[in-house]
């Protein structure tokens, strides 16, 4: 009874069979070590990262054993070789992308983890944030483009369709580069950001007249999470050619003022006392600045300004709330006849005097 494998050389039978033990030593061998290194302390690798390599490696020796002539002998397909190649070319392409893609992310996560943006002082965890975010995108973005001019490249007649393409291209370049002009500028914004860093993830800015958090940064827009949860979406050239409020560019503590106008009559030494008893009262204050000035004399009444720190501008914002208001009460309970007012003063004539 005739087999499969009886017309089949055995040469090529021997050769298809040492190609693919050589392959899966190979895959092993590579796979070893990358346990091995993910294992040691130095190069330790996050959970996961050992199965987003292995399999784009493994289909990396699968299209190296696709090539192979002894396998098109082995299924009796000498005749499609050329599809054989293609096959293996696209193959090798898209599983070099895909390691390429996981190694960027693996990369990232390793890099990423040893900061952390909620701590206090998160300033340089959000600097390594804010960078990998954009970057990461530039280089996936080039990756899958040259990984798909590459597969179209291999094949003979859409290489000969591009060459005559670009070489009648000119007049159509220029006319889509003025076309193009803003979507440029829109992504070349983008990686200026991610490397002078006038904005970073989690930085506390006043865009438009909003306050709020930058929530994330892509190539051509930012969004900016509002105080009362809406999200306002700049185009990324706002934040390079436009003025903007950025309260944690160096970091994240913050001065907060609180104004009270007070009638000429206010004792000043007791307000510092009651501002420093109610700052040393409450957790929100940092204990760096416990200021109270008088800072401006009007007609009617005298401007006095409380001036103190918090951790980041959020705390900033509810220890300046309970100032104002502590120190209200503390002015209606103490020195009512101090609060702002305005005042006329009516005098009788001296003829209406004697008359009555």
């Amino acid at each position: 009874m005739n087999t499969f494998f009886d017309n089949v050389p055995k040469s090529s039978l021997y050769f298809f069979l040492a190609t693919t033990i050589g392959i899966l030593i190979a895959y092993w061998l590579v796979s070893y070590f990358i346990k091995k290194y993910g294992k040691d302390p130095k190069y330790l690798l996050p959970s996961g990262a050992f199965k987003k390599i292995s399999r784009p490696i493994l289909f990396i020796f699968l299209s190296i054993l696709i090539r192979s002539q002894s396998l098109r002998e082995l299924l009796h397909v000498e005749h499609h070789e050329y599809w054989f190649k293609k096959t293996s070319t696209i193959l090798f392409i898209v599983s070099v992308t895909w390691l390429l893609l996981n190694l960027l992310k693996i990369a990232k996560t390793v890099i990423v983890k040893n900061y952390d943006v909620n701590v206090a002082n998160n300033l340089k965890a959000r600097q390594i944030y804010t960078q990998f975010n954009i970057l990461e995108r530039i280089f996936m973005i080039t990756i899958i483009i040259l990984a798909a001019g590459a597969v179209l490249m291999s094949f003979e007649s859409i290489r000969e369709l591009g060459v005559s393409i670009f070489a009648s291209a000119g007049v159509a370049g220029i006319i889509i580069g003025f076309s193009a002009q803003k979507m440029i500028a829109t992504v070349l914004a983008g990686i200026q950001i991610a490397i002078a860093q006038p904005i970073k993830i989690d930085d506390v800015v006043i865009v438009e007249g909003e306050w709020g958090r930058i929530e994330e940064i892509t190539l051509t827009y930012v969004v900016v999470k509002i105080w009362d949860k809406r999200r306002l979406i700049v185009p990324t050239p706002y934040f390079i050619d436009k003025p903007f409020q950025n309260w944690t560019k160096t970091s994240s503590d913050i001065l907060g003022t609180v104004f009270l106008y007070t009638d000429y009559n206010v004792s000043f030494d007791a307000l510092r006392e009651e501002l420093t008893k109610i700052l040393k009262s409450t957790d929100l204050w940092d204990k760096e600045v416990n200021v109270l000035q008088v800072t401006e004399s009007k007609q009617n009444c005298v401007e006095i300004r409380a001036l103190m720190s918090a951790k980041d501008s959020p705390t900033s914002w509810d220890l300046r709330v309970l100032v104002r208001e502590k120190l209200i009460i503390f002015l209606q309970q103490n020195y009512p006849e101090s609060i702002a007012r305005n005042r006329v003063l009516l005098e009788k004539s001296m003829d209406e005097n004697n008359n009555s």
